[in-house]
């Protein structure tokens, strides 16, 4: 005898939303998932355009991808339910292509991205965590990365997370099969967004994947 019950859970996040300006023109766009820092949580919006691809979409940039931006609440972390539950609203009411889904995120974001692709990695074709690490590296942890491209960036005397939390990462991930890369800088700080977020080669690299 076996005895089956499903549960459903009502999850909430308030975001921004940023459509590309040719979007009523076309269908089926990526999506870009971005995931803040812990410096960003709380219950205001504006916090989260201080960094990453929310800021350069305040200060003019166009991007060729539906960009949403969540926002963490003051004393939680990610949470893959919440995120999967976002990202199911948008391609529900936005012209999504579903093969086309990234994540990125910077800091506690950097962390997000690396769990909650874990967690869902079917749901995405490639990521991109910045100045970010995992909390669990057992080999089954890398095992489910291995088909999911990935793009880490960290300074390597990053004063607030170790540089080592991204290369732990990365090469677990190759070791299992996957295919995982590390650009590394040099500038003795935290902040390795501002500089990945601005090179147009990672957009290019992420819309190049699809599942």
């Amino acid at each position: 005898m076996q005895f089956k019950r499903k549960f459903t859970q009502e999850v909430s996040a308030h975001y921004l939303l940023d459509l590309p300006k040719d979007y009523a023109e076309k269908t089926n766009w990526p999506l870009v998932v971005y995931l803040h820092g812990y410096g960003e949580s709380g219950d205001d919006l504006e916090m989260v355009k201080q960094n990453g691809p929310p800021k350069l979409v305040t200060e003019g940039k166009r991007f060729p991808f539906v960009l949403v931006s969540p926002q963490c609440p003051s004393g939680f972390y990610w949470r893959g339910n919440v995120i999967m539950g976002l990202i199911d609203q948008i391609v529900e009411n936005y012209s999504i292509d579903t093969t086309r889904i990234y994540m990125t995120g910077k800091s506690m974001g950097g962390y997000g991205t690396w769990q909650i692709s874990h967690e869902y990695p079917e749901r995405f074709a490639a990521i991109a965590p910045i100045a970010g690490g995992g909390l669990f590296v057992s080999p089954y942890f890398m095992e489910r990365l291995q088909a999911l491209p990935v793009w880490a960036f960290h300074d390597k005397r990053d004063d607030l997370v170790p540089y080592q939390e991204s290369v732990r990462m990365v090469e677990g991930v190759n070791a299992a099969g996957g295919n995982a890369k590390l650009t590394t800088y040099d500038e003795g700080k935290h902040d390795a967004w501002t500089e990945a977020y601005s090179n147009e080669q990672l957009y290019d690299w992420l819309l190049k994947h699809s599942k």
